[in-house]
């Protein structure tokens, strides 16, 4: 690891990739894709064939390429990727991570991870040495709550951990990773012990952690809290930051790459600068990206298509910044839920299925709602003290009366959640439509 190097891209980001217009930002972004697709066309056998050139004069409009998906990403893998890794012998050193706990080896220097695999079937990414400083420059520049100078511990929760994330460590910046695997009343132990400046954790954690310190087994203060990995629900994000007595910071990242975070005002914005974000409109503010990476040469994404469901904010962030801003991530695609409207299956976005709930009632501390069939919907709720399930059950109701949709069964069960290694979905379809 190249700490001069990490250095150098933090200068780069904290002090002079800034732009002051959009249309400044626009340009930039051409500029470095085209630089970008003449590299890919050169070393990727797969982008090579897919687009029928290695030049990239011969390409009139790239946002006219055919897209791709996680599917096919996976199915072209030892193809697509520029570093010649065979798909086979990537599969077997991530699983074998996966089985020892012991994310540490690589293949020729070049960091394997896995994906949760939540949105169907498990994904490789792949980032050489030269990308995990990069990314430890730009992370640090966007995260940390004061200079790259100060000291600095980092508690790390996931379900797996990578070199991604430990190129971070030095002598100012002090990494701890918390496997989501073990005892989370060891992690209150250790947190104890470590008490971390920055805490990171997927929101069903950050909750288990914030109760942990209102009853006084958690005793530590840090002085950023980021939420990762999972959606953050309005009703998590109110009581960690009630909790912790502060706003709650985001990271939008999955195996695609680093895809944005909140600025000082804890807007979302996209990483424009890392990235191009095509949106294609499935509501008047809802969209679904396809995303350019213009930063990442060992595994390139071009014209990628997310299932992420992204809400654009309307009015500008009072930070300033021209990269795209988010009201909200709502979800996936697949967390839409249908229903019938005379003969027609209309969607409701999950931000509705979301409020029906947390407008109901003050009494709710957590739910799960998860529509199994068209007609049938499952409310698991963890009530605080008295249920009031008549008023959840007219809640939904006056939704589903608003959009004219037949009113599904509705049935009440005990919330059965547990933070872990499998993903909090608070709003969940398990049927295909």
């Amino acid at each position: 690891m190249s700490v001069l190097s990490i250095v150098k891209e933090y200068i780069i980001q904290k002090h002079f990739r800034h732009f002051k217009t959009r249309e400044q930002l626009k340009k930039y972004q051409e500029k470095m894709m085209k630089k970008h697709l003449q590299f890919v066309l050169q070393h990727s056998v797969f982008y090579r064939d897919y687009y029928g050139t290695d030049n990239v004069a011969e390409i009139a409009d790239w946002r006219k390429l055919p897209t791709i998906d996680k599917t096919l990403m996976m199915d072209q893998f030892s193809q697509l990727n520029t570093v010649g890794l065979d798909k086979d012998q990537a599969f077997s050193v991530a699983m074998k991570a996966e089985e020892k706990r012991d994310f540490s080896p690589t293949i020729k220097g070049i960091t394997i991870g896995l994906s949760s695999g939540t949105s169907g079937n498990r994904g490789l990414f792949i980032v050489s040495p030269e990308e995990r400083e990069r990314w430890a420059g730009v992370i640090l520049a966007k995260l940390l709550p004061g200079s790259i100078l100060e000291k600095q511990r980092i508690a790390f929760f996931l379900r797996a951990n990578s070199n991604l994330y430990t190129t971070t460590q030095s002598k100012r910046i002090e990494f701890t990773f918390y496997d989501l695997l073990d005892s989370f009343h060891d992690h209150v132990l250790r947190l104890n012990d470590f008490q971390p400046s920055i805490l990171v954790a997927p929101p069903s954690v950050l909750r288990f952690l914030a109760k942990a310190s209102l009853e006084g087994r958690l005793k530590c203060s840090p002085q950023k809290i980021i939420s990762v990995a999972e959606v953050l629900d309005p009703l998590d994000e109110k009581f960690i930051g009630e909790v912790f007595k502060q706003k709650v910071h985001q990271v939008y990242q999955c195996t695609e790459g680093f895809l944005g975070c909140t600025c000082e005002h804890g807007t979302i914005h996209l990483n424009e600068d890392l990235l191009i974000v095509e949106r294609e409109y499935i509501g008047d503010r809802q969209f679904m990206p396809i995303i350019s990476d213009f930063s990442r040469k060992s595994q390139p994404i071009i014209r990628y298509r997310l299932n992420d469901i992204l809400t654009e904010k309307q009015e500008p962030c009072p930070c300033g910044s021209p990269a795209l801003a988010l009201e909200k991530i709502e979800g996936r695609s697949d967390d839409i839920f249908y229903f019938y409207k005379g003969e027609e299956k209309i969607p409701l976005f999950p931000d509705f299925i979301r409020r029906a709930v947390i407008t109901a009632s003050e009494e709710i501390e957590e739910y799960r709602v998860i529509q199994s069939a068209i007609d049938v919907i499952e409310l698991q709720i963890k009530w605080k003290e008295k249920k009031e399930e008549e008023r959840l059950r007219d809640s939904f109701k006056d939704v589903f009366q608003k959009f004219g949709v037949k009113v599904p069964y509705i049935e009440f069960k005990d919330y059965d959640f547990r933070p872990g290694v499998q993903k909090l979905r608070r709003v969940e379809r398990r049927f295909r439509c």
